[in-house]
């Protein structure tokens, strides 16, 4: 079985519950589960911007429990690699978004995102969109 580090876009669909994404990700092992602190950085920063605030920052705090969370720091030779070839290339990818490539690339996950597109820029990534039927 596969292990997945999964997209901020698809966790937001998940606290959002949309798509079935929660359903998808139930049927992964917790051990197979990862996010980036990147894609953590990002939801408790959306947390912070929503009116129910408390509520989901519980939410986000509550995906430790879910999932492993994988630190950037290991990854950052991997980053700065593939941001100089898509500079190179005039493709260039949010630093967000090349870090969390990175920690995927890095730790061998297939990376579970809704953009794809976007994605497919970086090198031996390997994508999956669970929102696509």
């Amino acid at each position: 079985m596969s292990a997945y580090l999964f997209d901020t876009d698809t966790c937001v669909f998940r606290l959002r519950r949309m798509f079935e994404i929660d359903r998808q990700i139930a049927q992964v092992s917790k051990r197979n589960r990862y996010v980036s602190e990147i894609t953590i950085a990002e939801l408790r920063f959306g947390a912070e911007r929503c009116k129910q605030r408390k509520e989901q920052m519980l939410l986000v705090d509550a995906m430790y429990d879910e999932f492993t969370v994988l630190p950037i720091t290991p990854t950052i030779r991997y980053f700065a690699a593939e941001k100089a070839r898509l500079w190179s290339v005039g493709q260039k990818i949010a630093d967000f978004d090349l870090l969390i490539g990175a920690t995927a690339l890095y730790h061998g996950l297939v990376l579970v995102t809704n953009n794809i597109r976007h994605f497919e820029r970086m090198q031996s990534l390997r994508l999956e969109n669970w929102i696509q039927g």
